[in-house]
């Protein structure tokens, strides 16, 4: 799995769990709606760090918090190297 994949994976995973949507996401993040759905599409091959940031802080985690998941293990990670 793809960084950006697991990311939109825990995203739409913690929305569920806080029963909040896509769209009072994107109005607490302060980004259009339109990038958020692109975001959680995975449309964006990375992953603007900023944009993390607003999303996770809207979701009222902190990193650590967000990162502590099995989707972002390295070992299901495809991490691609320059």
């Amino acid at each position: 799995m793809k960084l950006n994949e697991a990311f939109a994976l825990r995203v739409k995973q913690v929305l569920k769990e806080k029963h909040m949507t896509q769209y009072k996401l994107a109005q607490e993040t302060g980004m259009y709606q339109s990038t958020m759905t692109d975001i959680l599409k995975c449309k964006y091959k990375t992953a603007n760090f900023t944009n993390m940031a607003l999303i996770i802080r809207a979701l009222g985690l902190t990193m650590s918090e967000f990162f502590d998941s099995e989707y972002f293990n390295f070992n299901n990670l495809e991490i691609e190297e320059k």
